[in-house]
């Protein structure tokens, strides 16, 4: 069962115990199966009639059917791909089950049941048979295909009996005390198989907060490590700055003049700055992490720029050269497959300003002129964390999209500067300089993740978009809106507007989706889901055969998806089918509409960052989510993305809908399960964070915490935050 249970994250017997519950089946309240409700969770006891194994060869699954009678009645019980239970489950048995009475057209059931054998026995006060032993909460365990949550339970139980004895007191006595929680031995016990609901909630939440303190001590402790290297003092060159902003084709905004003065003034220290800037998609990110740029070039030392995709790599490359070619700043780009240097002699002027010309130059060239100091600004993917790149003087690491980068990623970029700061004294050795980090993200964060995902980070937030732009119309498209809403996309292409449609999927039925399922996916609605290769035959030949329809997916090569993205740009391609892959960073000023097919198919977050591909301009623009699905679910997420003013608000409803979990993802991050499932938790997030500062002022390297620091280890090399 090992592969199996590795599904699950489980590799260890210290991860089996660790695996809780999410929920619990309580089987104290038997019910007449005569007296069930629809729709609600409910306990039964009866005899099983007849049970057999069907084939649903629709979705390819087994169908398990049992009848279970009792005095008042009887009803079916329905199991998903679990064929084995015609041979664990005897006609004659007696069963207590428990699970949502479901309704069909023509039929009653219950839905997946967990359930218990039981002899016969004669209860005191009741006709119905029970079993005293069974009167309690079963765990109910997240479970994959071929392990059920009654094998969990069942091999979890020994395992907390035998060990849950050896695990020690990780938490200091006076927390424990102060906060009123169960010791670590009868919180695992309490957890798994709990006396009462009351006593399940307070194991999970000493064990919660226990996850979110260690998380808390490892982000402060890398702040306090930080702040004992050394950095390079950049002095803020406020000439430049007013030089820089008067050259642009625009007015900042007062939120990126704020931002930009406290990232300036952040590395005039010299203690590495180590800060975050989050905005909302569109908000002008880019311009203010250039400002830092220039005056640290200016001041004598190298920027790298890391991106974690080409399109976004290239779009920051040519942007950047735009905006400072006045500057004669040497701009390089490299990236695993194009690498290219921009010329500070060839250029030309266009309507929409200044286009730098790019010159072809081999990697070796650009690493030689990197590690030498001629190249001021070196922009690429993760090959700029690749052991032969080497910067002779570097003061500044800019990371965009930061949460797409583990922390091993940054602290290589952050370990490449080749420069020291002066010695002392005679014969003493020089420490080497690290350079500033400015990480962005456009994925708005709500407080509480904020607080303990990057609590390592100050944070600098652009919470104002730039003056003139139009709130984006967002509408969820119902099936029988759709022809109107083509005719709706028709009248904007013919005002000479581009239109992006987005699909889950490039190949139909039996090929791998390619886009994120991300954290709102459905994977049983995958068969169902629009694919880039079906979409774009049909609005090229059948919806829309009069206008310029063209494909953009991830296999494509980089420079079939340039020409595409430039062929789109300048109008050669009117509407583009297109996967995720324009998640972020594309920049079409023209582009007003953003569809959506099988919406439901990605997170709130995704589905955000879509949407601010359009709407660059002064256009009003628009945002039409197609969906199939009928889910309250599903019409309370995309509710809340019409109806949300910004990312930050969005963010904050996604959280309170799903949690934090589903919002960006926890395998990603590796945080555990139970520090996720609390993040939205803000009282407990700032209490553990409280409680860590503490401890840290009193113990900065834990001597006196050997349990504590040893699971902080442990959890270090876990999380993968930044």
């Amino acid at each position: 069962m090992a592969r199996k249970l590795q599904k699950l994250g489980i590799r260890t017997i210290g991860d089996l115990l660790y695996y809780f519950p999410f929920r619990y089946q309580d089987f104290s309240q038997v019910k007449p199966i005569n007296q069930i409700k629809i729709g609600q969770e409910n306990c039964v006891q009866g005899k099983i009639k007849a049970i057999q194994n069907t084939r649903s060869w629709k979705k390819n699954m087994t169908i398990t059917e049992a009848l279970i009678e009792d005095a008042s009645g009887a009803i079916r019980a329905v199991w998903f791909n679990q064929p084995f239970l015609v041979k664990s489950l005897q006609k004659g048995e007696t069963l207590v089950m428990a699970g949502k009475v479901k309704m069909t057209k023509n039929d009653i059931f219950l839905s997946s049941p967990v359930y218990e054998k039981q002899e016969i026995l004669k209860c005191q006060n009741s006709e119905m048979a029970r079993n005293a032993e069974m009167a309690r909460l079963l765990p109910v365990y997240s479970e994959t295909p071929g392990i059920t949550s009654r094998w969990l339970a069942s091999i979890i139980k020994p395992l907390v009996e035998t060990h849950r004895s050896d695990l020690g007191e990780t938490l200091p006595q006076d927390i424990v005390k102060q906060n009123d929680f169960l010791s670590a031995e009868e919180s695992l016990k309490q957890a798994h198989f709990p006396d009462s609901l009351a006593m399940a909630e307070k194991a999970k939440t000493r064990f919660a907060f226990e996850e979110l303190l260690l998380i808390e001590l490892s982000v402060l402790k890398a702040r306090l490590k930080l702040k004992q290297h050394k950095a390079p003092a950049i002095a803020l060159n406020a000439e430049l700055m007013k030089k820089f902003t008067s050259s642009l084709p625009f007015q900042l905004t007062d939120s990126q003049k704020k931002c930009a003065w406290q990232i300036l003034k952040d590395i005039e220290k010299p203690c590495p700055m180590s800060r975050l800037l989050e905005g909302d998609v569109g908000s002008g990110k880019t311009v203010v992490a250039l400002m830092a740029a220039l005056n640290t070039i200016k001041a004598g030392f190298q920027v790298g720029f890391m991106a974690p995709t080409e399109i976004l790599a290239k779009q920051h490359f040519f942007q950047t050269a735009k905006l400072l070619h006045q500057f004669k700043i040497k701009i390089a780009l490299l990236t695993g497959k194009e690498d290219q240097i921009i010329s500070q002699k060839l250029g030309y002027q266009t309507k929409d300003g200044f286009r730098p010309e790019t010159i072809a130059i081999s990697r070796t060239k650009i690493l030689e002129r990197t590690k030498k100091e001629e190249i001021d600004l070196l922009i690429g993917t993760h090959t700029l964390i690749q052991d032969k790149v080497k910067f002779g003087k570097l003061g500044l690491v800019i990371v965009d999209e930061q949460h797409r980068f583990g922390i091993a990623q940054r602290a290589q970029l952050t370990a490449k500067s080749g420069h020291s700061e002066p010695r002392q004294l005679a014969g003493e050795e020089s420490r080497p300089l690290l350079p500033h980090l400015l990480s962005m993200t456009a994925t708005p964060i709500p407080r509480t993740l904020a607080l303990t995902i990057f609590g390592d980070l100050d944070l600098s937030l652009l919470d104002e978009m730039p003056k003139g732009r139009k709130e984006i119309i967002t509408k969820i498209i119902s099936p029988q809106e759709r022809q109107t809403t083509y005719k709706f996309i028709r009248q904007q292409v013919k005002q000479d507007q581009r239109v992006f449609v987005i699909c889950p999927r490039i190949e139909q039925q039996g090929q791998t989706p390619l886009a994120s399922s991300g954290a709102g996916s459905d994977p049983s609605r995958w068969s169902e889901a629009k694919a880039v290769k079906t979409e774009y035959e049909k609005l090229s030949k059948e919806i829309f055969p009069d206008l310029k329809v063209g494909m953009l997916h991830g296999k494509m090569k980089p420079k079939e998806k340039e020409k595409i993205m430039q062929d789109f740009k300048r109008g050669k391609i009117e509407i583009l089918v297109s996967t995720s892959v324009v998640e972020v960073g594309v920049d079409i000023s023209k582009a007003t509409v953003m569809m959506i097919e099988g919406a439901e198919m990605f997170g709130l977050a995704q589905l955000h960052q879509f949407r601010g591909r359009v709407g660059r301009a002064n256009e009003q623009s628009y945002c039409f989510l197609f969906t199939q699905s009928a889910s309250k679910n599903t019409k309370a997420r995309l509710t809340a993305l019409s109806k949300a003013k910004n990312g930050f608000e969005l963010a904050q409803k996604d959280l309170d809908i799903r949690g934090p979990g589903a919002l960006w993802g926890k395998q990603q991050w590796g945080v555990p399960d139970l520090a996720m499932a609390n993040l939205s938790d803000l009282a407990l997030v700032e209490k553990t964070r409280q409680q860590a500062k503490e401890i840290l002022s009193r113990d900065p390297n834990l001597k006196t915490y050997p349990g504590l620091r040893e699971r902080v280890k442990t959890i270090e090399k876990q999380l993968h935050l930044e």
